[in-house]
C-alpha cells in the first residue's frame, strides 16, 4: 500500500567518482580524500585495477590494497568491495570502474548473434556492480579514465596542442549514479561537474587536499561548512604525506 510521509534527510554515505586522463593524479587524489574522512589509514583501502599503481603512494600511509589480478569482471569488483566492507573499512576506493566497462564491451564483442539483443547479457552484469557501490554501507570513491584528446591554446602569441580530458570510460550516463563527479586536470586542479551536496559547484577551481575530504564527511554526518573548500596551490603533488586541517 502506499503512503506519504515527511521528508528527512539522513546520514549518508558518499558515492563519489574522479575522472581524469591519466597523469591527473585521481589515485593520489582520492587517498587524500578518504584520508580526510577517516584520518586512519588503515581504514581505507583500494581496490586496484592499474597494475599496482596503488602501492606507489604507500609512503602516505599504511592503507589497505586488493588486486583484482588481471580479472576486470563486475564480479570480481563487486567480491573484491565486499571483502573489503567484511574487514571493516570505512572508505574504499575503486580504482579504476573503467576496466570494469572495457571488460564488459570486450566480453559483448565476442558473443555470437544479434549485437542489439547481445545487450541483454551484458547490462544485468553492470547494472548489479553499480548497485554494488551505491547500496554499499560504507563510502565509495571510484575513480574514471577519460578519453584524451588534444586542444589548440594560445599561448605567448603561439598555438600551443594541450591534452584534455574528455568523456568519461564508462557506461553513458554512469556519472549519474554518483552524489558528487569531480573532474580533475594534468594540473591537479579540479572543478564539479556534478554535485548533490552544494560543496563544490559554483565555486573556483580547487586542489585536493584531505580538508576536502573532511568537508565532504560534515556533510554526510548533517554538519555541512559552505566555507570549508578554498583554492589550494599544489605542493609536491604525490609526494609528500597529508596533513590534515582541524
Amino acid at each position: 500500500m502506499l503512503n506519504i510521509r515527511p521528508s528527512t534527510r539522513k546520514q549518508a554515505k558518499i558515492k563519489l567518482a574522479l575522472q581524469g586522463c591519466a597523469g591527473s593524479g585521481k589515485t593520489y587524489s582520492a587517498l587524500l580524500l578518504a584520508y580526510g574522512m577517516t584520518s586512519d589509514w588503515s581504514k581505507i583501502a583500494v581496490i586496484d585495477s592499474e597494475n599496482g599503481s596503488a602501492d606507489l603512494y604507500a609512503h602516505l600511509g599504511t592503507y589497505n590494497v586488493v588486486s583484482l589480478g588481471g580479472d576486470y569482471s563486475p564480479e570480481n569488483y563487486i567480491e573484491a568491495i565486499t571483502l573489503c566492507e567484511n574487514a571493516g573499512m570505512e572508505v574504499i576506493i575503486v580504482d579504476s570502474i573503467s576496466q570494469c566497462w572495457d571488460y564488459l564491451l570486450d566480453f559483448h564483442a565476442g558473443l555470437q548473434g544479434n549485437s542489439f539483443a547481445n545487450w541483454a547479457k551484458v547490462t544485468p552484469r553492470q547494472n548489479a556492480f553499480v548497485q554494488k557501490i551505491l547500496q554499499s554501507a560504507v563510502h565509495i570513491i571510484c575513480t574514471m579514465r577519460t578519453k584524451q584528446d588534444y586542444v589548440l591554446n594560445e599561448k605567448n602569441g603561439k598555438m600551443v596542442p594541450e591534452k584534455v580530458g574528455l568523456k568519461a570510460m564508462q557506461r553513458d550516463g554512469m556519472d549519474y549514479e554518483f552524489t558528487v563527479v569531480l573532474d580533475i586536470d594534468l594540473k591537479h586542479h579540479v572543478q564539479a561537474s556534478k554535485d548533490r551536496t552544494g560543496l563544490f559547484m559554483g565555486r573556483p577551481e580547487f586542489t585536493i587536499t584531505p580538508k576536502v575530504g573532511q568537508a565532504i564527511l560534515n556533510w554526510c554526518n548533517l554538519n555541512p561548512q559552505s566555507n570549508i573548500i578554498q583554492p589550494q596551490t599544489p605542493q609536491n603533488y604525490g609526494n609528500s604525506a597529508p596533513t590534515p586541517s582541524r
